[in-house]
């Protein structure tokens, strides 16, 4: 059986799925509601994969993979959908991976980011960053954000992705959007152009290099309100990864002016829900109080957890807390939620004092 691109991706799309994965000797296995599932009986051959490859990317793309043995890009499917490509080597043989991006920007209580946040991302300057692996929803929380200031307020929004995910038109603000490697070769050279644009928001896509981190929190240091992301989980890790990725010389100077410009850090994870269908995103928010300034500035990032604890006046929360309370719920299952858990072992721990000790030695037994 010949698989062709344009049914996988409605098969996809029915199934409410969010990627679909492409690999010699394997059948098309998509993502539906968190888990992998096959969308045939029949493996893909090496014939199989480049060919699909071909069906959805540019020259250039191609060129790229055979260059450096990958590409990334966006690709819009007619008027349905659209999809974050990224297409690799791997073995010898062309692998493909399509994140499916939804179509409609989220609302804060749909995604059940705290209203509180809205007082966050409403300052003329700071640097708020949204954190969590692959895959934990952080693009669709960002959309989310810029599109509520899009709405609110008049601003100039810059944003700089790899690829560009969500398309953003121009409500009360203007929207700038900018893709690395098509409209500028890199994020810190976006980043370093956009401050002549007159920006008064501006997201990076990803945070991934020792240039661009410097360049953003310069960009919030010169008075923008500036959005980024990291691939790590928890606030801490999150302050110490940014400080780590300087060298040992520069790291207090970088911890002065991260103390001074961090408002906050949003992590992130998404937990499929205890009825099979769908996932629920599970948030840990870290408000930048003075304390939380003077421990970034005294090199005592690992009090931050206990004042995250102890900050629920401020609207913060660990991430834990608040898988604990879904599981609570009953939204999520226990090992679900064990499997998010930054520490499991007290997490367990809690579960069991709040009586719900069968569930948990039932899972863990």
């Amino acid at each position: 059986m010949a698989y062709e691109m344009v049914s996988l991706l409605r098969m996809l799309i029915d199934r409410d799925g969010s990627d679909l994965h492409l690999a010699v000797d394997d059948p098309p296995v998509g993502r539906v509601h968190g888990r992998l599932h096959f969308f045939g009986d029949d493996v893909l051959t090496s014939e199989d994969t480049e060919r699909l490859m071909k069906s959805i990317a540019s020259v250039d793309n191609q060129q790229e993979l055979q260059e450096v043995g990958g590409s990334d890009f966006g690709f819009a499917f007619e008027d349905v959908a659209r999809f974050r490509v990224s297409i690799f080597k791997q073995r010898g043989h062309v692998g493909i991976v399509l994140r499916l991006i939804p179509r409609n920007i989220m609302t804060f209580e749909e995604i059940g980011l705290p209203l509180s946040l809205k007082d966050v991302i409403n300052q003329p300057r700071g640097l708020i960053l949204v954190t969590g692996p692959t895959g934990s929803g952080k693009s669709t929380s960002l959309a989310t954000m810029i599109d509520w200031l899009n709405i609110s307020f008049d601003h100039h929004i810059i944003t700089v992705e790899d690829p560009i995910e969500y398309y953003h038109n121009h409500k009360k603000s203007i929207i700038t959007q900018r893709e690395v490697g098509v409209d500028v070769p890199t994020f810190s050279e976006a980043l370093r152009r956009a401050l002549r644009q007159d920006p008064d928001v501006i997201l990076v896509g990803e945070m991934r290099d020792l240039e661009t981190i410097e360049a953003a929190i310069t960009a919030a240091e010169t008075g923008h309100l500036v959005f980024g992301t990291l691939h790590t989980t928890g606030a801490v890790r999150t302050i110490d990864r940014i400080i780590d990725a300087f060298p040992t010389n520069q790291q207090e100077q970088i911890r002065t002016q991260l103390a001074g410009n961090l408002k906050s850090v949003i992590s992130q994870a998404l937990v499929p829900k205890k009825s099979g269908f769908g996932r629920v995103a599970a948030f840990e928010i870290m408000i930048t109080t003075s304390a939380i300034q003077n421990l970034i500035r005294e090199n005592k990032s690992y009090r931050i957890t206990s004042m995250i604890q102890t900050g629920h006046k401020y609207g913060m929360n660990l991430l834990d807390e608040h898988l604990l309370a879904l599981y609570r719920k009953g939204v999520i299952k226990f090992e679900d939620a064990m499997s998010k858990a930054q520490l499991p072992e007290e997490f367990e721990q809690h579960a069991r004092a709040l009586g719900m000790e069968d569930d948990a030695a039932g899972a863990t037994s």
